[in-house]
């Protein structure tokens, strides 16, 4: 008797387990399909994998034509999102999420790929304009607002101007820039907590203007 009695103690002494409605949504902008899982515009899709994996959960359910995850972010209830309707549709899983959750624009973290910054660069912003990302473009659309915080990460601009943007993003992540990208992922990784908790500035001050070259750290741009 003893015994059991040890062992609801030891039951009551458990965290209950998380649950509740998520309050903030992080969604990464990428295709789905193997053929593009590397590609430069699934810069987004590698670095929510990056962070799920650091967290310990997996984008497995489709929910809101998306995969997704939920779990607690500082305290916070995060669901992680994967749109799975290509790039240039993205929006469509994200207003559905944030419809059915009444989840307001600012609290909306969006990470995407940025032909405009090179290879070891990130740049966070509060709101702002497309760039000419079609992903971001398909958001602002479908919200009708541009006022949710957005990580975008530097993939390298075209060679030359009479080459196919489509053909660019849709490149595979040349051997030279893997370190550089995945040295961005887990700077990404550590700034999605500050935009969870709102804290935009904060995040922008301590990433933006800094390079990362995946084999010295980071370096500060002056």
């Amino acid at each position: 008797m003893a015994d059991i009695f040890e062992l609801f103690k030891k039951i009551a002494a458990k965290p209950a387990l998380e649950s509740g409605a998520p309050e903030v949504l992080v969604v990464g902008l990428g295709n789905p399909g193997k053929e593009y899982v590397f590609t430069r515009h699934n810069a987004g899709f590698l670095a929510m994998d990056y962070f799920a994996e650091k967290r310990g959960v997996e984008l497995r359910q489709l929910k809101f034509k998306a995969l997704t995850a939920l779990l607690t972010v500082n305290g916070r209830r995060v669901l992680l999102m994967k749109p799975q309707t290509y790039m240039n549709a993205s929006g469509e899983a994200v207003r559905e999420a944030a419809d059915f959750y009444k989840i307001p624009p600012e609290k909306i973290i969006v990470i995407s790929d940025d032909a405009a910054q090179e290879p070891g660069r990130m740049r966070i912003r509060r709101s702002g304009s497309d760039g000419g990302q079609k992903g971001l473009r398909s958001i602002i659309e479908h919200l009708g607002s541009d006022a949710f915080p957005r990580i975008r990460i530097g993939i390298g601009s075209k060679p030359r101007p009479d080459f196919e943007m489509a053909d660019w993003v849709l490149g595979k992540i040349p051997e030279a820039d893997q370190k550089k990208l995945y040295a961005v992922f887990g700077c990404v990784a550590d700034a999605i907590p500050l935009l969870v908790e709102g804290r935009v500035d904060d995040a922008m001050s301590k990433y933006n203007g800094v390079k990362f070259d995946g084999e010295n750290g980071e370096n500060r741009i002056s």
